[in-house]
């Protein structure tokens, strides 16, 4: 929201400094992003042309004797065809930014001749679009002082950030409104329109809804015999100033007032209006060339107003093309109604359009001021085209009910801290325009109809801390609890910081990606449901709810290669989403490598061979990186299963899956399908994971959270190595979970580092080698301990897989 101190001060009689106003706006909530103090327009100075002569080399061109006011004339070539002795403007010297054509200037030749600036145009300076001369001021203008001053330019805009909360802020009388409520000034209350009226508005306008919150209320009334040509200089100005560039005083009329009073404004050109005006839904199908000569096509969801061809405006957000005023407007129909603002939100967002009209209507104006802001605009058109005012119609208004909030004073103290007197409370809410009823301790309450957020004695207490100023608030520490705290992170909430330093330890990094994807990748990845598709994507490519997360990663992965980037090893713990209800959501950990980024190193296969680095990655990358992830959460490793295979995005003969038991899946990992990378357009080598950290069961709970004491072993830890013949068919995870079933006390691991097959074995046979990890911890062992272990493995490993020891 932009205004100037100017026009600020038209509304609030105040003698506050610029930096007074910005500070106090910031005290109660309304945030200053920026001030233009037009330091810009400052070097510009006025000058008087001496001589005028013809350029030597140029038939268009002038040399033109300057003088500033210092005595000292300068020589500047211009090319304005208005360029003459006599004549008094604005000059600008080397130097001086010139904010219209975005140069600086400087000293220059042009055709041979030595330019000391240039005179400027209305364009040039950004006053407006006339560019046909240099601008041209009356004689007695003072010459050598500020043009800026002069002209007004030098007027400083403020912008602040207004919250939804605020639609009373999106008008400068409003702003003023507050400003004086905390003190800062007095407001200065608009004096009552006044104008004849002369006839009857012959147009009639009906609401056809099936629900009147769509559009509560609708005036309107006939201007006959206006002449629409340019606004006053000091409009133009003020609307040039935050932004908007002047069209025809009609236009600005409505422009201005949606600034001024909050109150967006439309006027149709009655002789373009045929027939009645009816304010309906769209039927499906039909369009409407808009004002910003945009094509729309509408939908029963969209509220239009329509004569006899059809629809003339999008209500509330913007007037069609058919029936705008022009230069040749000669009747007005000037509208002023309400909308509902949810409606005026979806429409907006569906159709793709922002209008500073949707913007207010959507926050919701104030219904008191329909017809006094159709009366205030009246006058306006009046005092600048001319004309003579019908009679005012309403159609449709029931007129508004104020909410009466019952509020204690003491609910100042107990919600904020604040001690505020109950004098100084009701003065504040006075100020604010709210009534206030009753003596004592509570009182009754009556919200003025611009504050639409204000519901409850909550709200009330928010308004009295903001004006009584909350840096009043004496900050205090919390007290203290006598105890060591609770913990404060939920299980999930650790998991997922604690999953993410792992992965970033295995020296991957994090990414961040959309939470939509295109439906052709959600079905890709098991996903693409009805309950699941975006009503409004912001995006094609992002109509659905990501099912996983591995498409974002890995086009994440194929960008960077793209630039140059090919070894990418990148993570990211975040949700995914199953269904439409809050358990289908998922809190999952994946990751993905791509091309030589396994964790003993990326490049070339000599560069780093000795580390084991340099080799595309592959699926054991991936299986080594998920069960990382699972370990960092906490959940023991001996529990944990692998089978082959996994869901159809991955390659079936290299990917696994993850499971605690035989139904709890913990997740999957492996190369992907050639087709999955087809379909998303992705190369290289990549393997990848994905965890749900969600399916982790939780720890039991211990009766402390205190470590039991380190114990460690004196004794020395014994390998044994150990090779079995197997079918083909079993699997080395079988082996190892027999073998170290066969004495949990002594065995702390099992490491698979050999696989054989060959004809010395038989048909359909192989060889699994394994490493078996013996630590003693009551003595060291005898050979007679080992050879009982020995037969206990053994014995394991052959009951449980058929497998024979290797001889």
């Amino acid at each position: 929201m932009k205004f100037t101190l100017s026009w600020l001060k038209e509304h609030l009689e105040t003698d506050a400094t610029l930096d007074e106003i910005c500070e106090r706006l910031t005290a109660i909530g309304l945030e200053v992003e920026d001030v233009d103090d037009k330091a810009a327009y400052k070097p510009f100075v006025i000058a008087k042309v001496l001589t005028a002569e013809k350029h030597p080399e140029a038939d268009r061109l002038k040399v033109l004797m300057v003088d500033a006011g210092d005595g000292k004339p300068v020589q500047i070539v211009c090319g304005a065809p208005n360029a003459r002795a006599g004549l008094v403007g604005a000059l600008a010297r080397p130097g001086t930014y010139v904010p219209g054509i975005d140069v600086t200037l400087a000293v220059g030749k042009i055709r041979g001749v030595e330019s000391h600036g240039m005179m400027c145009s209305e364009k040039e300076l950004n006053i407006s679009d006339n560019h046909d001369g240099i601008i041209d001021l009356p004689e007695d203008a003072p010459v050598g002082t500020s043009f800026a001053t002069y002209a007004g330019l030098d007027d400083p805009v403020v912008e602040i950030n207004l919250t939804p909360n605020r639609p009373d802020c999106t008008s400068i009388f409003g702003i003023a409104r507050d400003l004086a409520a905390s003190g800062l000034g007095k407001l200065r209350l608009p004096t009552a329109p006044n104008f004849k009226v002369e006839g009857e508005t012959p147009v009639e306008v009906k609401i056809v809804l099936d629900d009147e919150r769509l559009c509560p209320g609708f005036a309107y009334r006939l201007v006959r015999g206006v002449t629409n040509g340019p606004s006053p200089k000091w409009m133009q100005q003020r609307l040039l100033a935050i932004g908007l560039r002047p069209i025809s005083a009609l236009v600005d009329v409505t422009n201005y007032m949606t600034f001024d009073q909050g109150r967006p404004m439309h006027v149709f050109d009655a002789d373009k209006v045929k027939g009645d005006l009816v304010v309906r839904r769209a039927r499906e199908g039909e369009e409407i060339l808009a004002l910003d000569t945009r094509t729309y096509k509408l939908n029963p969801a969209n509220i239009i107003i329509a004569d006899d061809n059809g629809p003339e405006s999008i209500g509330g957000i913007m007037g069609g093309e058919h029936s705008g005023c022009d230069e040749n407007t000669v009747n007005v129909l000037i509208e002023s109604a309400l909308w509902d603002p949810i409606n005026i939100a979806k429409t907006g967002r569906s159709n793709g359009i922002i209008t500073d009209a949707r913007y207010r209507f959507e926050r919701g104006v104030d219904p008191e001021y329909m017809v006094p802001g159709l009366e205030r605009t009246t006058e306006l058109v009046l005092e600048m085209c001319g004309g003579t005012a019908a009679a005012a119609k309403v159609a449709g208004h029931k007129g508004h009910v104020r909410k009466i909030v019952d509020f204690p004073f003491s609910e100042v103290k107990r919600l904020t801290g604040l001690t505020v007197s109950n004098q100084e409370s009701r003065a504040i809410l006075t100020g604010l325009g709210f009534e206030v009823v009753g003596e004592g301790e509570q009182v009754k309450v009556s919200v003025p109809s611009w504050r639409p957020d204000i519901d409850g004695k909550a709200d009330l207490v928010e308004e009295i801390m903001r004006i009584h100023g909350v840096d009043n608030i004496k900050p205090e520490p919390l007290p203290s609890a006598g105890a060591v705290n609770g913990r404060i992170l939920t299980p999930l909430q650790i998991r997922t910081r604690t999953a993410k330093r792992a992965l970033a330890a295995r020296g991957m990094l994090e990414a961040v990606t959309w939470s939509f994807i295109s439906h052709e990748q959600a079905k890709l990845f098991g996903g693409g449901s009805h309950e699941l598709r975006l009503a409004n994507p912001i995006a094609a490519d992002m109509s659905d709810m990501r099912p996983s997360l591995l498409p974002g990663l890995l086009s994440a992965a194929q960008r960077n290669a793209d630039r140059g980037f090919g070894d990418v090893a990148i993570f990211e713990v975040s949700g995914t989403y199953e269904n439409d209800t809050p358990e289908g959501q998922r809190r999952v950990a994946a990751g993905i490598r791509r091309g030589t980024a396994s964790l003993s190193g990326a490049g070339r296969m000599w560069s780093n061979a000795a580390k084991g680095g340099g080799k595309p990655v592959d699926v054991y990358d991936a299986k080594a990186d998920a069960l990382a992830v699972l370990e960092a959460c906490g959940l023991p490793m001996g529990n944990v299963q692998i089978e082959p295979g996994a869901p159809a995005w991955y390659h079936p003969g290299r990917s696994g899956t993850i499971k605690m038991g035989p139904k709890v899946i913990l997740g999957y990992f492996g190369e992907f399908h050639p087709k999955t990378l087809e379909a998303l357009d992705v190369t290289g080598a990549l393997a990848g994971f994905e965890i749900c950290v969600d399916a982790i069961p939780e720890p039991k709970k211990k009766a402390t959270r205190t470590k039991p004491a380190l114990e460690l072993s004196p004794f020395q830890m014994v390998k044994r190595d150990f090779a079995f013949v197997v079918d083909k068919t079993v699997e080395a995870g079988a082996i190892v979970k027999a073998a170290g079933s066969a004495d949990r006390r002594l065995i702390t691991g099992v490491n698979v580092f050999d696989v054989f097959e060959g004809a010395s074995l038989g048909e359909d046979r192989k060889s699994v080698a394994i490493e078996v990890l013996i630590q003693p911890v009551e003595k060291t062992l005898t050979d007679e301990d080992f050879d009982a272990l020995t037969k206990k493995i053994v014995a394991n490993v052959e009951k449980s897989t058929g497998g024979i020891l290797r001889a």
